[in-house]
């Protein structure tokens, strides 16, 4: 396909990061599982990667990938859920530093997620791919997807695909 684009994101489970991107309008394609970047960042954490067009754009995902996972704070678990958005490009890098810093501005907000060059990735098991897709009605995907769809929705609902939209 022309025009479609990459970009890695990861930062929270990724049963949850693949059912907000797959919900876009724009995205055609998420790839969900395990990436890794450069040293020290060079083991394998949940991520996704999200193949796009230009009905969406890189700012807007970046935005809604802050939105949904914990971006702002370090814990416990940030090697296995490290927030990062990977490129695949150079010129993507100074896109994706650029919105973080202004949404920081924007939000009042010290965001830990960085710019990492994507290095490799594991896709997970067939059984576990499209996960929120195979059956909404999972208590996992009613406790923890839902609330993050929700939350894109009533900010971003017109980019949202209609088979994902939730009722209030």
């Amino acid at each position: 396909m022309s025009g479609m684009k990459k970009i890695g994101f990861g930062g929270g489970c990724h049963w949850c990061t693949e059912a907000i991107f797959q919900a876009l309008k724009g995205v055609e394609v998420v790839e969900q599982g395990w990436i890794s970047s450069i040293t020290p960042y060079d083991t394998f954490s949940e991520g996704v990667i999200v193949h796009f067009n230009d009905d969406i754009t890189l700012e807007l995902l970046i935005e809604i990938h802050l939105l949904t996972h914990s971006s702002s704070n370090l814990h416990s678990m940030s090697d296995k859920y490290r927030s990062a958005v990977y490129y695949f490009g150079a010129d993507d890098k100074a896109v994706i530093e650029t919105t973080i810093t202004k949404l920081g501005l924007e939000n009042n907000c010290r965001y830990i997620t960085q710019a990492l060059p994507f290095v490799d990735f594991r896709l997970n098991s067939e059984s576990y791919l499209n996960y929120y897709k195979q059956d909404k009605q999972r208590p996992f995907c009613q406790n923890n997807i839902d609330p993050k769809l929700k939350a894109i929705q009533k900010k971003f609902g017109r980019q949202m695909r209609s088979d994902f939209l939730l009722r209030e």
